[in-house]
Parts: C-alpha cells; structure tokens; sequence
C-alpha cells in the first residue's frame, strides 16, 4: 500500500487549511468538546457549514444526478479529519446516514425534499435509534408505528438523542409489524421535530454535553415519509451505522491528545527531575505514539476498502470503532496516570496541568464507547462476522 498523498490530495489538505484559517472562529472551533465538536447545534456552527456548503464538500461522494460529484470517499474523509482536528463541526449525519440511505431507497418525494437541502446546509437531523430496553441492540427497539388511514401512528420512547434539541428532523426507527422477528419488522421515518406530540427531555452526560430522551404520544406521520420499504428499516439501519461507526470517531482529536501529552512530558518535572527522562513514561509514551500510527492506518484501511468493494465493509468500520474508542480511553487513562493529581482539576481551571483536558478528556472518551454501538456489539460483529465463530461462542 502507498502511503503517500497524491499531488491532488495534497492539494485539497492546503485547500481546506486555507479555509479553515481563513475562517477561525473560537465559538465554532472547539477541541475540547472533543468528538461533541462535530454537531451543529449554535447559529454560529450552521452559518460555518454554509460555508462548507458553499465550496461543495458536502456532496464530495454523492452522484452527481443528485447535486454532488462523484468523488472518492478518500476527500470526506480527509475533510473530516482537517475539520475535527481544529474542533470544527464535520459533514455530519445528514451527508451520510440521512443522505445515502436516501439515495439508495429514498422515494423521489424524499430525495427532492431532502437532499438539496442536505448539499446547501439548511436542515439537521437527529437520529433515534436507542430505547431503554434497546440500547446498542436495535433490532430489540419497541417504539410503536400503527397503521392509520394514510399515514403512521407512533408511540413510544427514544433515549440518546444527541441532537434532538436542536435539530430540525427526526431520523427515527419504529416497529411496524410486531409479530415479525425481531431484526425484521422494523421501518424508518422522518419526523419534524417540532411535532405537537412529541416530548424532548434532557439527559446530561457525564463529559458535560447533552444528549435526551424524546417521548412520542400520537405522533402522526403519513406514509410518504416512511424511508424505504416497510420493515426493512433494520437492513437499512444497519448499514447506516457502518458509515457513523467511522465517520462520528475521527481520529484526528485521538492523534492531538496524544501530541499534547507528549508536549507536556517534554517540559514537565516531577520531584526536581524531568518526566522525560523517567523510563516507565518513556515506554508509556512510545506505546501510544506506535498505537496511534495503527489507529491513523485502520483509518485509511476503512475508507480505501469501502472505495474498492461493492460490499459494506461492516467488519472494517467495527474493527476501526473499537480500536480508535478503546485506544482514546487507554490514552486518557495513561494522561491521568502521568499528569498525577493536578489532572483531576477540571478544564479551564487556571492551575490545572493542560488546562483540565485530562479530566475532561477523561470523561469524554467513555462515552465513545458506547455511541455507535458500544466496543462489547464490535466485538461480537468481528468475531461472527470477520473470524466466522458460531453465535453463541
């Protein structure tokens, strides 16, 4: 494999460094929401999408038929890791999930609606696919769908809604056929999420974002904003989550936690003697730089497979989702662990060693997780998937 950018990759980084320095904006640029950063959830995050709109990378990989350009996935993905490396927000849910799978079995109805809104910036999406009896196992959601006159009726309960506060539409899983099995019967919709009955509670995390907890009662939604065939919502799900398993998790952020603690090691002392010099932090430290390289490299394995396979690459996108989550919790334990005590003040506390990005870093990495299936769902996708072991090994 070549390893090197191609004149033209090369080209389209220096582009969208330009644009980001031309466009600096601290309420906009945030790395220490860390993965949080990617949501457009202020005026000020929309209006810099509209910029990213207005260059036509959000619809580098869609077909041209329907506003983009037929391009490689390699550029998204080099997009979003220049976007996240600043804490920018990334091209997000709309141009993936929403997007893709709407071009693949959206009606025309939807693709019309929908997609040139998704090219220009003007609509957000939160996706609902958990319940409290369905966290990382869709197929076991319970959120109703009853068929009434031309439309749907849905009761129920989401959870870890991300962006259900802020969003504009609801990309929503529900149960249309109950006696079905479970991975069948299964079909998704959009839903505005300004519906008279739906209810939107908030549910803070543990890292100091906002997820929620949306409660439907009587929501009425007419079958044209049923996506794709009836209860085949999980097939399409599943799909889906391949595409956020990777692009939710850039590694960018992961790559400039490690450069900050290796910044800090540099020049920090502990009992008068340099932490550089300290032989356990040294081999510490060069275990994390080597398994950043490999986490950079599973990266670019991802996107150069899903280029070149007609095949969703679910195991590739399960294998990068674990490696790159449970590596920035082992680079957020190792923080703790070197920084020492300081590393417990919280971020902005004007004494606290690296600002307080180790407690807050700390905090964040648990959460990733979990979001997109936790590492546990991975796990048991590589190993039935990927390796060919029985179910219930």
């Amino acid at each position: 494999m070549d390893f090197e950018f191609t004149a033209e990759e090369r080209e389209f980084i220096r582009e969208v460094k330009e644009f980001l320095r031309e466009n600096h904006d601290p309420l906009v640029m945030d790395v220490t929401r860390e993965n949080m950063a990617q949501v457009c959830d202020t005026p000020e995050r929309r209006a810099f999408m509209k910029k990213v709109a207005e260059r036509g990378w959000l619809g580098i990989t869609w077909p041209r038929e329907y506003g983009g350009q037929d391009g490689e996935g390699f550029y998204e993905y080099l997009l979003n890791e220049l976007l996240s490396s600043v804490g920018a927000p990334q091209i997000g849910k709309g141009v993936g999930i929403i997007g893709k799978t709407l071009i693949k079995v959206g009606s025309d109805k939807l693709k019309q609606e929908f997609l040139p809104k998704i090219l220009n910036a003007e609509v957000e999406f939160a996706v609902g696919y958990s319940e409290p009896s369905a966290g990382s196992d869709s197929a076991a959601m319970r959120l109703r769908a009853e068929r009434q006159g031309e439309g749907w009726v849905l009761n129920g309960q989401k959870i870890f809604t991300t962006s259900a506060h802020f969003a504009d539409w609801y990309w929503v899983g529900a149960r249309t056929d109950v006696d079905a099995p479970k991975h069948n019967g299964i079909s998704l919709f959009l839903v505005p999420m300004n519906h008279p009955g739906l209810t939107i509670h908030p549910m803070p995390t543990m890292g100091g974002e906002r997820t929620n907890g949306v409660f439907f009662d009587d929501v009425y939604v007419p079958d044209e904003y049923r996506v794709g065939e009836l209860n085949k919502g999980f097939q399409y799900i599943a799909e889906a989550l391949d595409i956020e398993r990777f692009t939710l998790f850039t590694f960018a952020p992961i790559r400039g936690r490690v450069e900050l603690l290796c910044d800090y090691v540099k020049t920090a002392r502990r009992d008068g003697k340099p932490l550089k010099d300290d032989p356990v932090i040294r081999q510490k430290v060069a275990q994390l730089a080597t398994e950043c390289e490999v986490g950079k490299l599973l990266g670019v394995k991802f996107v150069t497979t899903a280029m070149h396979s007609n095949k969703t690459p679910t195991v590739e996108a399960s294998c990068y989702k674990l490696y790159a989550t449970e590596f920035s919790l082992r680079v957020a334990n190792a923080t703790m662990d070197i920084v020492g005590p300081g590393a417990q003040l919280a971020l902005g506390t004007t004494e606290a060693p690296l600002n307080g990005r180790a407690e807050s870093c700390y905090t964040y990495t648990v959460i990733d997780t979990i979001g997109g299936g936790s590492s546990e769902v991975q796990k048991n996708i590589i190993t039935k998937r990927g390796l060919g072991l029985p179910k219930n090994f």
